[in-house]
């Protein structure tokens, strides 16, 4: 479980982490919009009028040429948010086979917020159920090239840093244990630079978290091995896990099961079982709108049953 090294994030976290826009809310594990389109819309047509302010010195011809190139800037601009509120309400819907198609127009797209989503609706598409196996790793791979590429077109993209250390951690399952815990490194540092780029991302500060407590929980002859292969293997602590946990749970209350799941966990590993059993309560109270939900739930009653 912890040896594989994770990262098995909830498949309808929308991740508008990345945006830092005022128009996105989050509650449970589905996203809500309202939308940025039309105050898009007011800003782009007032830069223009701005600048048409100091036309009387352009030529007719040149006005129109003009005009032209900013109209046409306007409406692909328009469009691009179109299309991505569009993917958007159709990952709030879990409509994943749509959204993967919608966003296949685009994979040859130089935009980082196409690329982003592209690789998530390749990875939900891989995690559907009777998908088979060749397809599934074939989906898999597809979505972290695609990922690698919006973090080319955008380094400073937190949601493609969240996206990246997700879809790199899923292809180290296909290539040994060597290259996935050589992975783990590579998998810290990209979920931190989501999270410097936006500190208020529920979601990776709840994937960082559970690395820490994947690390934090590996048994001592995977330790072992891990030393074998590495001088200095990662490692962490339950005390760290903790901080992540309850520091997403802040920015964003009540944002996912599986993180008041793992704040039960947590603080039982820790032997805090007071706090332990008032976090899984509340795990298992959480309305189960998907399927990962009913996971937590039944998870957390086999736990307070242990307990009680």
């Amino acid at each position: 479980m912890a040896g594989t090294v994770l990262i098995r994030c909830m498949s309808r976290t929308l991740l508008s982490a990345a945006h830092g826009a005022k128009g996105f809310r989050t509650r449970g594990t589905t996203r809500f919009y309202w939308t940025t389109f039309r105050r898009t819309a007011i800003a782009l047509t007032s830069g223009r009028a701005a600048f048409l302010v100091g036309l009387p010195t352009l030529s007719c011809l040149g006005y129109e040429a003009y005009h032209r190139v900013q109209s046409s800037a306007v409406v692909h601009a328009l469009e691009k948010e179109e299309v991505l509120e569009q993917a958007d309400y159709l990952y709030s819907c879990a409509e994943t086979e749509k959204l993967y198609q919608l966003l296949l127009q685009y994979k040859d797209s130089d935009e980082a917020e196409f690329l982003w989503r592209l690789a998530r609706a390749s990875r939900d598409m891989a995690l559907l159920p009777d998908m088979e196996d060749k397809q599934k790793k074939e989906l898999m791979f597809e979505g972290f090239e695609y990922v690698k590429k919006a973090l080319e077109k955008d380094e400073k993209c937190s949601a493609a840093h969240k996206w990246y250390a997700i879809c790199l951690s899923d292809v180290g399952d296909y290539l040994g244990v060597k290259v996935k815990i050589g992975n783990a490194y590579i998998i810290r540092d990209h979920l931190e630079k989501a999270i410097e780029l936006n500190p208020k991302d529920a979601t990776s500060l709840h994937i960082l978290g559970y690395w820490c407590f994947a690390f934090a929980e590996l048994p001592w002859y995977q330790r072992k091995v891990a030393a074998v292969i590495f001088s200095s293997p990662p490692v962490s602590t339950y005390e760290e896990a903790l901080q992540f946990f309850l520091k997403a749970e802040e920015v964003d209350p009540n944002f996912y099961s599986k993180n008041l799941l793992m704040l039960g966990k947590t603080y039982l590993s820790m032997q805090e079982k007071e706090k332990g059993l008032l976090f899984l309560t509340r795990a298992k109270e959480y309305p189960a709108h998907t399927l990962e939900d009913k996971e937590v739930h039944k998870e957390a009653v086999e736990l307070l049953k242990k307990l009680v």
